[in-house]
C-alpha cells in the first residue's frame, strides 16, 4: 500500500531524530522552496542535514498531522537544546514535497486553565464538514482577528465549552477579548494584518497569518477545532520574523 503524503511527512520529520536518510526522498530538493528565513537553501542536502542533527540527540514528537489537497500540515514538539512547539507546512507537486513553511516558539505553560500547548484531540473527525469548518474559521479570522471586531468572538466561539491552549490565556473568552484589545503606543499588541492561507481536514483548521506582536513583525499560526458550527478549541504559535538583512534565503516567511 502506498503511504499517504501525511505519513511520508511524519516519517520525514521523525528522521530528524533518527538520521534515517530514506524518508528524505519525499522532498524534491531540485525544486524545494524553503520559507524558514533562518535556514540556508540549497547549501546542504536534507539527508546530510538530518544525519548531522540526529547526532545531537534531538527528540521529535509529531502531535497531530493532517492533509488538505496538495498540503500537509503538522503540529510538532521538538527537544533540541530546548523544547519548542511548532507547525510544519508542506506543499506537494507531482507526488513530492516542493515547498515548506514553519512557525516555532519555545514551549511554555501550562496556561491559566491548566492546558498545555499540544494536548487533547489528535485525529480529525467530521470529514464531510471540512469546507463548512474552513469557511467558519476563515470568517472568524478575517472579521475578528484581522478586522478587529471583537464583539464577534461570541458569534464564532462556543464560550461554554471553549478550550484554549495558548500559554498566556485561559478558557475564559473574556481573557482572549482582553488580550486582543490591548494596545501599546496606540497600536494593537497582537496585530493580525493579513490572512495568507486556510488549511483544513474535518474539524481541524489551520490558518497562517502575518502581522505584528508587540510592535515586531510576526507570523501567527492558529489551529482551531470546530464542532457544531462553533470554534471549540484553539492551539497556536507566534514567531517573530527577523529583519530581511538577517535572512539566510530569499523566499520570505510566507
Amino acid at each position: 500500500m502506498t503511504a499517504s503524503n501525511r505519513d511520508r511527512i511524519c516519517a520525514l520529520l521523525k528522521s530528524i531524530e533518527t538520521g534515517d536518510p530514506g524518508p528524505v526522498a519525499v522532498v524534491n530538493e531540485a525544486k524545494y522552496i524553503q520559507h524558514n528565513p533562518q535556514t540556508h537553501e540549497g547549501s546542504e542536502g536534507l539527508a546530510v542535514l538530518f544525519q548531522r542533527l540526529s547526532r545531537t540527540s534531538p527528540r521529535v514528537n509529531i502531535v497531530r498531522a493532517f492533509e488538505d489537497g496538495d498540503f500537509v500540515f503538522a503540529h510538532t514538539e521538538y527537544d533540541f537544546s530546548r523544547r519548542n512547539i511548532g507547525f510544519e507546512l508542506f506543499r506537494f507537486e507531482d507526488g513530492r514535497a516542493v515547498e515548506h513553511w514553519d512557525n516555532i516558539q519555545p514551549r511554555q505553560g501550562p496556561n491559566l486553565s491548566g492546558h498545555s500547548m499540544v494536548e487533547e484531540p489528535t485525529e480529525a473527525s467530521d470529514l464531510d464538514r471540512t469546507e463548512d469548518n474552513r469557511a467558519i474559521v476563515r470568517a472568524f479570522v478575517e472579521r475578528v482577528l484581522v478586522g478587529g471586531d471583537l464583539d464577534g468572538l461570541r458569534t464564532f466561539l462556543d464560550a461554554e465549552t471553549f478550550t484554549e491552549h495558548n500559554p498566556r490565556l485561559s478558557d475564559d473568552v473574556f481573557v482572549l477579548q482582553e488580550a486582543l484589545s490591548e494596545h501599546r503606543a496606540g497600536r494593537r499588541q497582537i496585530d493580525y494584518q493579513r490572512l495568507h492561507r486556510v488549511l483544513a481536514q474535518g474539524d481541524f483548521v489551520l490558518t497562517q497569518c502575518e502581522g505584528e506582536f508587540d510592535g515586531v513583525p510576526a507570523a501567527f499560526y492558529d489551529l482551531f477545532r470546530v464542532a457544531g458550527g462553533k470554534i471549540v478549541e484553539h492551539w497556536d504559535s507566534t514567531e517573530k520574523i527577523a529583519p530581511k538583512g538577517e535572512w539566510k534565503n530569499h523566499s520570505g516567511k510566507f
